[in-house]
């Protein structure tokens, strides 16, 4: 071949590496314009809890069941919907998924009762579960080149969102009403739906079935995700020793029954073995219950109590999101050069410290002193969320990297379950800024254990070790 000739075979490969590249990219797209539907409806919703209060006459205590009964149903969807990904196809639960979304993205507004907005609610919950799983699984196995940067992407996509859902939701109340919360998931929808289809691969011929499912394990995990959750919800009106023990008691049953299950729906083996792993989860549901307190109280709070509008607490919660946002590609430097724990360190630290903060929000407190009280929290969610995916993989081999992440995302509903239930016993019928006060306390609390459980990490722990 000639020099004419090599030249255009080179120019033939680069050709074919640039549309591969563009091709990846897109699919990454499809995945992560799925995935974020989740966590974005999480919080979108926390700026519409006022409105919907004075809609449908609710307590404060009652309006928080919209936001724990879509987290009980994520918690049990996801390991559900990951197992399904696997047995059925990984592009048809994902489609699925996007489906059961759109529909409940249409008939929510149409809501008669709040019984039937949570009963909508819980099936967007199961249809969004399904596609952090399924995309994941695809980008594993189409992306062979850039694969960590390609999950890491997507991750961000995936924790983010959350962060930014209090001040979409502002603006959508603003020039609307709570209805637009739902409608205003179409142009995601519909932009995964139409690269998905075109761009994720056939599914092979389904393996197993409906059998190979652990069906009693999703049962009692259900059993005892509900009992908790109930007896978290109770503590507003006294300890319920009866809940404590059939929640205990569920908790025992489902470790004895799944640990010997050869395919367990949880698989608590991997749990019991790899103890790094299991404090991580722990700590990761302690971030959780920190963050989404403060995601889901403070717009009620700058509602109720300051008396902003939902564009001034969009506006106020954007601290969040932007300061989230700014500092996560600087942590992923600083873990890629010296491991996690130290970028932990500092985010537990600053959960504590904006925690602490938030004491100096009273009645008449400034908008730009809950700003800057905010932002602080807004660098500890950078930290945290990348600091814990990153200190989860050095613990885990490869060939483990999907039982750990669906537990993963498992810890984190959790978290939002029983951040709901805090709220719950915290604001009661009322939001003052003595309850605000008593969650800044809480927070600061659960901002030390984590601190506790990140000096206990092994130095250097880095998801390249």
């Amino acid at each position: 071949m000639g020099i004419e000739g090599k030249r255009k075979e080179g120019d033939r490969m680069e050709l074919a590496r640039t549309a591969m590249k563009r091709k990846d990219l897109l699919l990454i797209t499809a995945v992560a314009l799925g995935i974020l539907l989740n966590p974005l409806n999480t919080t979108m919703i926390s700026v519409a809890l006022a409105r919907l209060q004075e809609d449908f006459q609710l307590t404060f205590g009652e309006v928080s069941w919209l936001i724990s009964t879509y987290y009980l149903a994520s918690a049990i969807g996801q390991p559900l919907m990951g197992k399904w990904s696997d047995l059925y196809g990984r592009k048809r639960i994902f489609m699925f998924g996007l489906l059961l979304v759109t529909a409940a993205s249409c008939l929510a507004p149409l809501s008669p009762s709040f019984g039937w907005l949570i009963g909508f609610r819980i099936i967007q919950a199961f249809g969004s579960s399904a596609l952090f799983p399924a995309g994941m699984g695809i980008i594993r196995g189409q992306i062979t080149s850039g694969q960590a940067q390609a999950l890491g992407i997507v991750s961000i996509f995936s924790s983010t969102s959350a962060a930014f859902g209090p001040s979409i939701g502002g603006f959508l109340l603003h020039y609307g009403d709570w209805p637009l919360i739902f409608l205003c998931n179409f142009p995601f929808i519909i932009g995964s739906f139409l690269l998905a289809w075109k761009l994720f691969p056939r599914d092979p011929k389904p393996e197993g079935g409906a059998m190979a499912m652990d069906w009693t394990g999703v049962a009692l995990f259900s059993a005892t995700i509900f009992m908790w959750l109930l007896f978290f919800l109770s503590l507003a009106s006294g300890f319920s020793l009866w809940q404590f023990a059939v929640g205990a008691a569920l908790t025992y049953g489902l470790y004895r029954y799944e640990l010997r299950r050869k395919q367990p729906f949880i698989n608590v083996a991997f749990l019991r073995d790899n103890r790094n792993v299991t404090l991580i989860y722990v700590q990761f549901i302690l971030t959780n219950i920190a963050f989404y307190s403060i995601m889901f109280g403070i717009p009620s709070y700058l509602q109720q109590v300051q008396g902003m509008d939902p564009q001034q607490t969009g506006l106020v919660m954007l601290s969040i999101a932007g300061f989230s946002v700014v500092v996560t590609p600087l942590v992923g430097r600083w873990i890629e050069r010296s491991g996690s724990k130290r970028p932990l360190l500092v985010g537990t630290a600053a959960v504590v410290a904006g925690s602490l903060l938030m004491l100096l929000i009273g009645d008449r407190a400034s908008a730009l002193t809950i700003f800057l009280v905010l932002s602080v929290l807004g660098i500890a969610n950078g930290f945290n969320n990348l600091g814990m995916q990153t200190s989860l993989y050095a613990f885990v081999a490869k060939e483990e990297t999907g039982i750990a992440s669906g537990l993963f995302m498992t810890s984190r509903f959790i978290g939002t379950i029983l951040s709901s239930s805090l709220l719950a016993a915290l604001f009661g019928d009322t939001i003052t800024s003595g309850h605000l006060h008593s969650m800044a306390w809480v927070c600061a609390a659960l901002g030390l254990l984590m601190l506790a459980l990140t000096a206990r990490m092994p130095q250097g722990s880095s998801a390249t070790d």
